[in-house]
């Protein structure tokens, strides 16, 4: 009998529409001889099952609008059809943002006993707080990026202060969103405090960070009850001023994978992002953002639900790697089942 899966999309953050094209994407990666796949829409308190298969090359704006859509029961994440009860036995989560990505979802997932693709509660509340989780990881030895945080109703350092600190130019971002909404390259004192006013609408905390001038990358693993996979590495090149949204839904970046960096740099990076992995408790993929500066690699994000359409990174790593996108998410849903 085959394994019934949810895709778990949408979300409340700004990223909604963004994890709705990662459903697409895993959608079209599993193995549909071995499971039975579900995308479920989650948007505040409307939770929505979408049974209907999603017919290739569909797009997922069409896809949403014109099919068959029924309630979830919170109680036990089911849905009715037709008089029919459906239940899941397993849960991929793809959510970029909140509830998803900060350890909401996975608490009520791990309360009701169903397994899910990624990592925990704790793993997921840190990894989403970037300031938090950057500066507990540099106990460990990792690198980061000189930064303070500022948070709704307090006092904020003023204009001046900050760029003392941390020099200039700067990014000032949200502490909680993605997909660079929010983010600004400050190269001026007077636009110090525009920047965090536009980051504040993506949450109720601001990074403001010293700039890294270097190679960006990025690395993505998984592990399994018997094995560890670190893809390869991504180069990003971009004429932006950043990796912006731009760049990274509408073309504007070059990828290069593997990125053009010494093997032992690139060894490094990959052994790190294990040993990062660990640390955090990790569950599933992840992909982890570096920026090298010399022969130092310095950390910039970890990404515990990362992009998964056609073109993200973890689809780039994993063709790169001479693997098949199909039997990595096999041995991360089966993994759960071990």
């Amino acid at each position: 009998m085959k394994r019934q899966i949810a895709i778990i999309a949408g979300g409340d953050s700004s990223e909604h529409e963004v994890s709705l094209r990662s459903a697409a994407g895993l959608y079209s990666f599993m193995d549909k001889e071995r499971y039975d796949i579900t995308i479920v829409r989650l948007h505040g308190k409307e939770w929505v099952a979408y049974p209907q298969p999603l017919p290739e090359g569909m797009g997922v704006e069409e896809y949403f609008a014109n099919s068959e859509s029924c309630p979830i029961d919170k109680n036990d994440f089911s849905f009715t059809r037709g008089g029919v009860k459906h239940t899941f036995d397993f849960a991929y989560i793809t959510i970029h943002g909140t509830p998803g990505e900060n350890g909401i979802l996975q608490g009520y997932l791990d309360m009701i006993g169903m397994p899910y693709s990624c990592c925990g509660v704790l793993a997921a509340a840190l990894t989403f707080n970037k300031y938090a989780c950057n500066h507990y990881l540099s106990y460990f030895g990792f690198h980061i990026a000189n930064s303070m945080i500022l948070r709704a109703g307090q006092k904020w350092p003023n204009a001046p202060k900050i760029a003392e600190t941390l020099g200039l130019p700067c990014f000032i971002k949200s502490n909680v969103g993605g997909s660079s909404f929010g983010c600004t390259k400050v190269k001026t004192v007077e636009d110090i405090y525009p920047a965090i006013e536009r980051a504040f609408q993506e949450g109720d905390e601001v990074i403001c960070e010293a700039f890294m001038k270097g190679t960006e990358v990025t690395c993505g693993v998984y592990k399994t009850k018997d094995k560890a996979v670190a893809f390869p590495i991504t180069e990003v090149v971009t004429k932006n001023e950043f990796f912006d949204y731009d760049a990274k839904y509408k073309g504007e970046v070059e990828e290069i994978t593997p990125a053009r960096i010494p093997d032992a740099i690139r060894d490094k990076i990959q052994a790190e992002t294990l040993r990062l992995y660990d640390i955090i408790g990790a569950n599933g993929i992840i992909r982890v953002d570096w920026i090298i500066t010399g022969t130092q690699i310095n950390l910039l994000e970890v990404n515990t639900t990362p992009g998964m359409t056609a073109t993200s990174f973890i689809p780039q790593q994993v063709r790169a790697a001479g693997l098949d996108i199909k039997d990595v998410l096999t041995d991360i849903i089966e993994n759960k089942f071990l």
